[in-house]
């Protein structure tokens, strides 16, 4: 059953969401690639890598170029943009509360000699 995602940030994470996904994602980060050539890795067929890649587009991480007769998929410019933006304030109260543990850590240790 399809999931209704309503803004870009839900449509990203679920994208997200999927291992398979991933993976053509940290592909992709290599260069741009033909559902052909992001099919090798996976026992999966055509029309399934293509469903992914259809939900990866659809999120904005990735889009499709034409080169001749190829049809090239790359990571779009600012395709985690959002998703780091969203994530980063978690990060930075994590490496404070990390911080605060060293000190502490640091501190005790100090105590004991």
């Amino acid at each position: 059953m399809a999931m209704e995602r309503t803004d870009p940030l839900s449509s990203a994470f679920y994208a997200l969401s999927d291992p398979t996904r991933r993976s053509i994602l940290a592909r992709l980060v290599a260069g741009e690639a033909t559902v052909t050539e992001l099919m090798k890795p996976f026992e999966l067929s055509q029309p399934t890598i293509s469903k992914h890649l259809k939900v990866l587009e659809e999120a904005g991480l990735i889009e499709g170029g034409r080169d001749a007769q190829r049809r090239p998929r790359r990571l779009a410019p600012l395709a985690m943009k959002d998703i780091a933006e969203w994530i980063e304030p978690f990060r930075q109260q994590w490496d404070k509360r990390l911080n605060n543990l060293d000190a502490h850590l640091a501190k005790s240790k100090l105590k004991e000699k």
